[in-house]
């Protein structure tokens, strides 16, 4: 029996985001595509006798219990009876508060880490399931997709075949911005939406980044940058460094572009320095996530 794994979970970007209305129950329907960045945090997770322990390297993460990598680890121990209890190391990478995805990339990589602690034990449809429950970004995170469609809420997705890698540049500024915030803006100036049609794509529109950088925007973007014009200065400052493609990172506050080259990539960082924000560089990601793999103990 596998007594510890490692996993990455990887950073995503927002390729086009339509937020079309707002449910009763609070939520949204929206439309959008997911893609991945080699950027990624680390979990750990080892074996223990009975109960969810976690550790996190890098900046704190709030109230333990609301932590989706412990309410995932939480969700498979329960399914499979409570056998076991798990340890889980955090080593964070992905920016917090910056439209990443790291919190919902960690509940995913637990989800599939404990199931494998547990001789994955849990069918796989039955995983996807609690991923949805966890959250929209949960969903793409655990199907291991490197690129999707969603709509509905997020949760209903299809899968693409990628482009191939390119470098991309994030930058994060010192502002965070919470999802559910970003969202109450949004309700604020759309208090009555007009209805929109559904986007339509031609089979080679996620084909390549130049055809992904001539898709729509994304609608977090006015609302956003109203509350917070420096990150509208940061979004153009890094469109005039000649990327394919460029975006407010979901619900912000990070600002994501892809280049054609390294050079290019390394040349938009110089004229950009760090004084205003901090530089990460990746890549986009073209194939599947990784499983997770065993460690020694």
């Amino acid at each position: 029996m596998t007594e510890a794994l490692r996993v990455l979970a990887h950073a995503k970007l927002n390729l086009f985001l339509r937020i079309l209305a707002r449910e009763s129950s609070g939520f949204h329907q929206i439309e959008t595509a997911f893609a991945l960045l080699e950027m990624a945090d680390e979990l750990v997770l080892r074996r223990t006798d009975s109960g969810v322990a976690l550790e996190v390297e890098g900046p704190a993460l709030g109230p333990r219990d609301e932590n989706l990598a412990v309410r995932a680890a939480r969700m498979v121990l329960d399914a499979t009876g409570n056998r076991f209890g798990v340890a889980i190391t955090l080593t964070k990478r992905i920016p917090v508060r910056a439209g990443l995805g790291g919190g919902s990339s960690d509940g995913a990589a637990t989800l599939h880490a404990v199931n494998a602690l547990a001789g994955n034990a849990v069918p796989r449809h039955e995983l996807h399931h609690f991923a949805a429950k966890l959250g929209a970004d949960v969903a793409f995170f655990a199907s291991g997709a490197a690129l999707a469609l969603a709509w509905g809420r997020g949760d209903r997705q299809f899968r693409m075949p990628a482009p191939p890698a390119h470098p991309a540049l994030v930058a994060v500024p010192p502002i965070e911005v919470a999802t559910p915030d970003a969202y109450a803006w949004w309700d604020a100036q759309n208090r009555s939406p007009a209805p929109r049609g559904p986007v339509t794509l031609d089979a080679d529109a996620l084909s390549t980044w130049g055809s992904i950088g001539r898709l729509g925007g994304n609608d977090f973007e006015a609302v956003v940058f109203g509350k917070h014009p420096e990150l509208r200065a940061l979004y153009e400052r890094v469109a005039q460094t000649g990327p394919v493609w460029v975006r407010l990172c979901g619900s912000g506050s990070a600002v994501a572009a892809v280049y054609k080259k390294e050079r290019e990539r390394d040349d938009a960082m110089q004229r950009l320095g760090e004084k205003q924000q901090r530089l990460i560089k990746t890549t986009t990601r073209s194939t599947v996530s990784d499983g997770p793999q065993p460690v020694e103990v």
